[in-house]
């Protein structure tokens, strides 16, 4: 039920700001708006301003929405209400009132980060975990419990790093950029400063996706190897592991966090039965020998090694808090950075740089925003801050049947002098409502393939 009441409320919201950017520039530009509605269907609620002549509408498919103005184009117009139709505005208005909606929804995103960023968020300290073998993080000489305090992409232009998180969106925003990551980071046993590069430069990133940061060799952050729950009569039960105890050497191997932990387990079992290993935990403040043999098990058709139990403490966390101004310059420049990623993320798809895998269509939309409003209110508005851009952006794109289609039109229009023809409008329309339906049809068919596989 709170997935579908966070989806509703979701893109009811995003869409009514659309539409709001449009009704208000329309209103400010001397154009009628005849209907504003948020969703198609049957009407649940319907309101008509006295004062304005406008009909409000709330319908029963919330899955867009629409201004309807005074226009000429599409039903005679009294020659008292030319000057408030839209068809006899000059075209400055025009492209203000079409752009207005895309861009009420990067408003609204700036909103909704700085909100985000004045609240504060609880997030992942920047510690990083034992990077994946032979990893792009491991050649540059990362080995696992460094915290990251710093990155850039140029060495002398390196900025704080407030979390996990933080380090990840650039660590992202290398990866699918091509570009280089410079770090500065400290050890915490030695209490020294270091710095290295993650040579992303020549990296190809097709998708933003767990196998691209597997890929680079960071897939979390650092968690202690502390054995959680332990299952009754598994392997870790058999052994006399129990909760709390904290794994220091597995075969005289230092253990540095779960990671390490985790992938010692899983790959004992690869090839043959897995053998007794010696494990040094460390329990009521000694240390104490205990000789754990994983069961062998299969995960998607991989033979594996399980002991059964939970391997891995809470990573440490850090609040993440903004003043009044820091907070609205960071939504700011976050709403910038995701708007030029979505963009460029559009851009490789549509050259075959990049997955398709990365549509999405309403049942992912609908999960992603369960899950959000299930961690809490600052979780939610990051996920609305990030729908309302990527519909931003969509918006903009020049595409018919979309507001940057009509801005493509009005570039012409600028250009030529006279307006796009008929013809040629008629022609545009269909190519649009095709090339949408493809997308659409695209974005569906991933999110039945997430759900089944």
């Amino acid at each position: 039920m709170i997935t579908l009441i966070a989806f509703l409320v979701a893109i009811a919201l995003l869409v009514a700001i659309h539409e709001w950017g449009h009704f208000q520039m329309a209103r400010l530009c001397g154009v009628k708006v005849l209907r504003f509605s948020v969703g198609f269907g049957p009407t649940l609620w319907q309101w008509t301003s006295p004062k304005f002549g406008t009909q409000f509408v709330l319908a029963a498919v919330p899955l867009g929405g629409y201004v309807k103005m005074l226009d000429a184009r599409e039903a005679p117009v009294a020659s008292e209400e030319l000057s408030q139709a839209f068809s006899t505005q000059p075209l400055r208005k025009r492209v203000a009132i079409v752009a207005a909606g895309p861009l009420a929804n990067l408003v609204l995103a700036v909103v909704l980060y700085a909100a985000v960023h004045w609240i504060g968020m609880v997030e992942p300290e920047a510690r990083l975990a034992q990077p994946v073998p032979d990893s792009i993080a491991a050649q540059a000489g990362l080995r696992g419990g460094e915290l990251v305090t710093a990155v850039g992409f140029a060495p002398d232009e390196l900025v704080d790093v407030a979390s996990f998180d933080d380090f990840r969106w650039w660590l992202t925003r290398a990866a699918l950029g091509s570009q280089d990551l410079y770090l500065r980071y400290s050890r915490s046993d030695r209490q020294t400063v270091g710095e290295t590069v993650l040579p992303l430069g020549d990296f190809q990133a097709t998708q933003a996706d767990a196998s691209m940061f597997k890929a680079i060799g960071i897939t979390g952050p650092y968690s202690p190897a502390r054995v959680g729950n332990v299952r009754s009569g598994s392997a870790a039960e058999e052994a006399g592991l129990i909760e709390g105890d904290l794994v220091l050497q597995v075969d005289r191997r230092p253990i540095v966090d779960a990671a390490q932990l985790r992938a010692l387990i899983r790959e004992s079992g690869r090839l043959a039965a897995p053998s007794a290993q010696s494990w040094i935990v460390w329990r009521d403040s000694q240390e104490l020998l205990i000789v754990v043999t994983p069961r062998r098990d299969s995960d998607e058709g991989e033979n594996i090694g399980r002991i059964g139990a939970i391997v891995g403490d809470r990573p440490a966390t850090v609040v993440v808090r903004s003043g009044p101004l820091d907070g609205m310059v960071k939504a700011i420049e976050k709403t910038w950075e995701v708007s030029a990623l979505t963009l460029g993320m559009m851009g490789k798809m549509l050259v075959g740089e990049a997955s398709i895998k990365n549509l999405s269509g309403p049942i992912t939309i609908a999960d992603y925003a369960g899950r959000s409003a299930a961690l809490g209110l600052t979780q939610y508005l990051v996920f609305l801050a990030l729908i309302s851009v990527s519909l931003g952006v969509l918006n903009l794109l020049p595409l018919p049947m979309l507001d940057g289609g009509h801005l493509m039109y009005y570039l012409w229009e600028g250009l030529t002098g006279r307006e796009v023809s008929e013809a040629w409008l008629s022609r545009l329309q269909r190519l649009g409502l095709a090339v949408l339906m493809v997308m659409m049809s695209v974005a569906l068919f991933n999110d039945i393939h997430r759900l089944m596989f």
